[in-house]
């Protein structure tokens, strides 16, 4: 552990597993007090939590539906009273589905915005309200805001092309309060949800000159960046940690 982040109190939403799982164990392991939100998978929380306190950390799960705004407002809330303030925001719960154009379920649409935009502008009004100067806020976003690798993403990349978009105006309206607002926008990442085995892997791995998927611990490197105070000039960015996607076509 470090104390780059000590006395830091941080909220990672869809923190119990994949990315979010590895940003709530980078931030812990660099001194910072973590809350973070799940769905259902109980246990799978509760065993982050005790990974953490067993490192020597402090962690807090709280059960939220990311894609509620008023479960949202109550996990920050939570999070205040169960660490005594709110430093750091990562919003990193969100959903992908491909799917056609013309049968795109009009529900499937209408979550996929709650989670990955409604969400983050929620959670980030919430917070903002217990930031002091120093607040940070890093949304998990997505290459595909800029790149469509393939039919099917109509909905997902809208959604993460609105999260750049909410960064930068955030960014603007949290500056003179020294809050830095920033979008990760992450490439092809290892998780259970789209393992570097799975059906989409060969394509994505042909679209990065690194051809490699990434591991959570590579997002949380650069999430620990930007969450500490080395990052204070940087803000409204988003930025590519992607292994060069796009950029080129290798066999």
């Amino acid at each position: 552990m470090t104390d780059v982040l000590s006395g830091k109190k941080a909220l990672v939403t869809g923190g119990s597993r994949g990315i979010g799982a590895g940003v709530v164990r980078r931030l812990a392991a660099d001194g910072a007090a973590v809350a973070f939100t799940y769905v259902q998978a109980k246990d799978t929380a509760d065993a982050l939590v005790a990974e953490i306190v067993e490192a020597g950390g402090r962690a807090v799960a709280i059960q939220a539906d990311a894609a509620d705004r008023a479960s949202v407002r109550s996990a920050v809330a939570t999070t205040v009273a169960e660490l005594g303030g709110l430093d750091i925001l990562v919003n990193n719960a969100g959903q992908g589905v491909v799917a056609p154009l013309a049968e795109f379920p009009d529900e499937t649409f209408d979550r996929i915005m709650a989670l990955n935009v409604t969400a983050a502008f929620t959670a980030i009004q919430a917070a903002s309200e217990h930031f002091t100067e120093g607040g940070r806020v890093i949304t998990i976003g997505s290459v595909n805001a800029d790149i469509v690798p393939f039919a099917g993403l109509s909905a997902y990349t809208t959604s993460k092309a609105a999260v750049a978009g909410l960064t930068r105006a955030v960014a603007v309206e949290l500056a003179p309060r020294g809050i830095t607002v920033n979008n990760l926008q992450v490439g092809p990442t290892n998780t259970e949800s789209n393992p570097d085995s799975g059906p989409f892997a060969q394509v994505m791995t042909g679209l990065m000159p690194i051809g490699k998927f990434a591991q959570p611990s590579d997002i949380a490197s650069a999430v620990a960046y930007l969450a500490g105070p080395e990052a204070w000039y940087v803000t409204g960015a988003s930025w590519n940690v992607d292994g060069g996607f796009g950029l080129g076509f290798h066999s």
